[in-house]
Parts: C-alpha cells; sequence; structure tokens
C-alpha cells in the first residue's frame, strides 16, 4: 500500500477542521498509509521580515527531519492541476516509488531551501486560503484523486 505523509507547519485549533481532516483520513485509509507530521509554526503575527526569514529557517530544519525519497510541496508558484491531473500524478508516482511526502507551510510559506529539497511544487489554486483549511483541502483532493483511480464515484 501506499505511504503517504503531510507535513505540515502549524496546528488545528478549530474543531470542525480537525473533524474534517479526521474524515478524510479514514476515508483515505483503505486507499493509502497516511500519516500527518505536524510542526510547529515559530513565527508569530507581529513579526518583521527578518523574524519571519528566521522562522522560515526554523521550519526548514524540523521539515527536513521528515523528507523522505519523494517530496512535493504546495507552493502557490507550482503547478497548477485539474483533479483529474493531480490523480493522474499520484498514480503514476505510486508506480515509481512506495512513499511520497506533501508539505504544507506555515501562514508565510516555507523556507526556499525546503523548496528546492523538492522534486516538485503544485498548487491548489492562485488564491490564498489559511494553511489550516489548505489541509482539508488537500485531503479532500487526495481522497478525490483515489476515487478517480480507482473509478469510484464521487467526483462529479
Amino acid at each position: 500500500m501506499l505511504k503517504i505523509n503531510l507535513i505540515a507547519v502549524g496546528d488545528i485549533k478549530e474543531k470542525y477542521l480537525n473533524d474534517a481532516i479526521n474524515e478524510y483520513c479514514k476515508r483515505l485509509s483503505r486507499f493509502a498509509n497516511l500519516s500527518i507530521v505536524e510542526i510547529k509554526e515559530n513565527v508569530s503575527r507581529t513579526a518583521n521580515e527578518q523574524d519571519v526569514l528566521s522562522a522560515l529557517k526554523k521550519d526548514a530544519v524540523e521539515i527536513k527531519k521528515h523528507l523522505t525519497n519523494y517530496n512535493i510541496c504546495l507552493d502557490i508558484k507550482g503547478q497548477a492541476l485539474t483533479s483529474e491531473e493531480f490523480a493522474t500524478k499520484v498514480n503514476n508516482l505510486s508506480l515509481k516509488t512506495s512513499e511520497i511526502t506533501f508539505i504544507i507551510g506555515a501562514s508565510n510559506g516555507l523556507a526556499e531551501e525546503i523548496k528546492t529539497l523538492c522534486n516538485e511544487r503544485i498548487s491548489f489554486s492562485k488564491m490564498t486560503f489559511p494553511h489550516q483549511l489548505m489541509r482539508v483541502i488537500f485531503l479532500e483532493q487526495l481522497y478525490r484523486a483515489f476515487t478517480i483511480i480507482n473509478n469510484i464515484h464521487y467526483h462529479k
């Protein structure tokens, strides 16, 4: 079974988001061995640019501990994919590797070092989403991808 890791910076405080995350984790368990690693966010809301860069470097140190053979970061400047294209990507990667790691950065993004270490960068939208909500959106799209791959009625 494919192992999928999700490295996410920041914690989820809202119950409704945790409920959605748990639901998609349960649904995904029939398709993949999913692991979520939560990294403590190092930046304060009142940080200046230098503090943000310093915090992103601290995040990077922790993220690097969990990188695997194939890493994909979610990046607004990454390749935009349709749900079908994302499903194809996941399916093709599952034929080449047994483990894929996806990374969602902090509210201020990811250090350039982490982006450079990734095999790919993908974008779910040109819009900006709260990084806590992005975790739910990612898990839903991952579930959708597996339903597309397995011809299960869910998509459209």
